[in-house]
């Protein structure tokens, strides 16, 4: 945790503009280093205090979260969905040991999201590692959403490949067979395919679409993606 939460204090002081936040940063981080129950009763407090600026809420967050209090869980779940990546991929190693039961359903409902498909990578690399039970089927459904989508996110349907692979569900060999026809998911496709069912690689029958269009929908899918 120590050097995580150097990252973190690094990233949030680099963000402050003025004197007044870097003093208030100063005395967050005093209340941090005392470790005693009686602070963290009062970085609970900052979760849900009006007014607070999300760098506070994010710093009482990881702190209380990483001591597996369940209470930094809300605010960990909006950060894994939020627009700057750094801050969601903070969220999700800390929901990975939190250890509340509702994390799976949540990065569930984050990673299935049509309206939000752009900042799903890390609810998608959090339900691999969780290996939940909720975690094939919303691979599946982001990964066939993806498929069937007119403007693709290839990032996110590959990051979709790759963790149906490395959970290795049988499940998933339909949507996984689907992935290998397109030629930006082909090999990540068949590697996934060959680590479930044991057998040598699979090709792609090809793309849908000619090369030169499907590199004009590539770009603007990775662009999406934080």
């Amino acid at each position: 945790m120590d050097d995580e939460f150097r990252t973190l204090t690094e990233r949030v002081r680099a963000s402050l503009s003025t004197p007044q936040e870097t003093a208030a940063h100063a005395s967050l981080l005093a209340l941090v280093r005392q470790g005693t129950p009686a602070a963290r009763e009062q970085l609970a407090r900052i979760l849900v205090a009006p007014e607070q600026p999300l760098w506070a809420r994010e710093t009482a967050a990881f702190v209380l979260g990483s001591a597996k209090d369940r209470r930094a869980f809300e605010t960990l779940v909006l950060l894994l969905n939020y627009r700057e990546p750094a801050r969601c991929a903070t969220a999700a190693r800390v929901l990975a040991r939190l250890g509340d039961p509702r994390t799976a359903r949540a990065a569930a409902a984050l990673a299935t999201n049509p309206l939000r498909t752009a900042y799903s990578l890390h609810p998608i690399r959090l339900l691999v590692e969780l290996r939940a039970p909720e975690s094939v089927p919303a691979l599946v459904a982001a990964l066939e959403r993806q498929l069937a989508a007119r403007d693709r996110h290839w990032a996110i349907a590959r990051a979709c490949v790759e963790g149906l692979g490395a959970i290795g569900d049988e499940r998933a060999i339909p949507a996984l067979t689907a992935a290998a026809q397109h030629i930006r998911l082909s090999a990540a496709a068949a590697a996934a395919l060959a680590r479930i069912t044991g057998e040598g690689a699979v090709t792609g029958g090809g793309a849908p679409e000619s090369a030169g269009q499907g590199g004009a929908a590539e770009k603007v899918g990775e662009a999406r993606v934080p």
